[in-house]
């Protein structure tokens, strides 16, 4: 089908970013996504109950206002042109259910390192970082965010000795969602942090304690009910290495979430990162209470004492998310990697071939990422009503040829490079990799300069094997 025939410009090829060509005749350009409607087709649709082929949606005003078979939203909306995606998925944007903005500059100098790395490398590097670096490198980690598919991100708090208005500006900038968190664990600042991003269209304010043992249990308990009160999350780390279970144990008397529960902080408006090293008891207090977590299996390959049991959270009915960790930006390799861990680690020693399916992986990357961030309402699926976060993925290609379940397809065998456009709020945010509103090539030859300085300023502790 020709250009003109799916509501093209007419011409054979359209300018893709830095003056690149575009697809040729017939496929997707990026004009087809400028302007507040568009009457979208996709060869496929990822809706909450699988892929669907003959739907259209509509987008509107930055959300999708209409989903339905295709002819019925071309007869109610005669005034659009539908725009013909074919041999294309259209499929909600992955939600990073954890992360850490500020340590793009160093996130390679943990490797080979021993797990608990935050005071030799991470709180370093980031007490190095001013305004200006800790704007880059949130700005930096935002658009490795986007080209792997994520449309939201959640920042666990910076230890850079700045505004996290920096941080802000660099994901808005980039055109991310962000959950925005600033770390009170002195019990000040929380409520002009939640109020200061009140209603804003891609911040959403959170607070962080970084762990348990960082703050007074009156401090954590009250930011647990201010965070309640607000309809924000608290991001706390909790079980993450065998040293934080054993630092908790000494200070308060107890394991990190056990503790939680017992100060009456543990609810659905709090979010633990990590919790690899759960026992029964905590895994059924989690449960009980509506807390979320997020699970990082790259961190855990990648620095980890252990692994999160997600199977058996999902067993159990407690609510987590897939999370990076800062790790890298790619999310159909995070889907991988959360599936190929929990069959390594659990899959393999009780013949589960399963190992929840691709279905699984998919919703906790997309929808139940969102829910954990205290979003669902907002972003994390194809949905009426809920923000246009959506990606745009090439199925046209010999990685998912032939195709018999795409849902499994996606998490074992797809990867970032088969993205061609990463939207957010209804907006183009990227196009084959790049941006289309901005120069990024500038900001990574700016990053390229000034990570290495603030590295070297950092003073980094590194463990070099030999």
């Amino acid at each position: 089908m020709g250009a003109s025939g799916i509501g093209g410009t007419g011409t054979a090829h359209a300018a893709g970013p830095h003056g690149a060509p575009g697809k040729p005749d017939g496929g997707p350009r990026p004009g087809h996504f400028h302007g507040t409607r568009q009457l979208l087709i996709p060869e496929l649709l990822l809706l909450p109950d699988g892929p669907v082929r003959g739907r259209a949606v509509l987008v509107e005003g930055g959300k999708f206002r209409a989903i339905g078979p295709a002819e019925q939203l071309i007869t109610a909306h005669r005034d659009l042109r539908p725009v013909h995606l074919d041999g294309h998925l259209l499929m909600p944007g992955f939600v990073d259910a954890h992360h850490h903005l500020t340590q793009s500059f160093g996130k390679a100098q943990s490797f080979g390192q021993p797990s608990e790395i935050f005071k030799t490398i991470w709180e370093p590097l980031e007490h190095a970082l001013d305004e200006e670096t800790a704007y880059l490198s949130a700005k930096l980690a935002a658009l490795d965010a986007l080209r792997g598919g994520f449309t939201t991100v959640a920042d666990a708090g910076t230890r850079a000795p700045v505004d996290v208005a920096a941080v802000a500006k660099g994901t808005e900038e980039a055109g991310i969602r962000c959950v925005l968190s600033t770390i009170v664990s002195d019990g000040k600042g929380g409520p002009a942090h939640l109020a200061r991003w009140d209603k804003h269209p891609l911040i959403h304010p959170s607070l962080a304690i970084a762990v348990p043992e960082n703050a007074t249990a009156s401090v954590i308990k009250n930011t647990a009910e201010l965070c309640a009160d607000a309809g924000a999350v608290l991001q706390i780390h909790v079980n993450e290495h065998l040293a934080s279970v054993e630092r908790s144990l000494k200070s308060v008397g107890r394991r990190p979430v056990d503790y939680l529960h017992h100060i009456g902080a543990l609810g659905p408006h709090v979010l633990g990162a990590h919790a690899t090293l759960l026992t029964p008891a905590e895994m059924r207090m989690l449960a009980d209470s509506g807390a979320a977590v997020s699970y990082n299996p790259v961190a855990s390959a990648w620095k980890g004492n252990a692994v999160t049991q997600a199977t058996m959270l999902a067993a159990l009915g407690v609510r987590f998310g897939l999370g990076t960790d800062g790790t890298r930006g790619d999310g159909f390799r995070l889907l991988d990697a959360a599936e190929s861990a929990q069959r390594l680690t659990v899959g393999l020693a009780t013949g589960d071939s399963v190992c929840g399916a691709g279905r699984l992986w998919l919703e906790h990357a997309t929808s139940r990422s969102a829910d954990a961030l205290g979003l669902g309402r907002v972003t994390g699926e194809i949905a009426v009503g809920k923000a246009a976060d959506y990606l745009l993925v090439d199925i046209n290609v010999p990685e998912l040829t032939p195709s018999y379940d795409l849902q499994w397809e996606l998490v074992r065998l797809a990867n970032r490079d088969l993205i061609t456009a990463v939207v957010v709020g209804g907006r183009l945010r990227l196009w084959e990799g790049w941006p289309t509103d901005w120069d990024a090539r500038a900001l990574v030859e700016r990053a390229a300069k000034v990570g290495p300085e603030v590295v070297r300023k950092a003073q980094i502790q590194r463990v070099e094997p030999r």
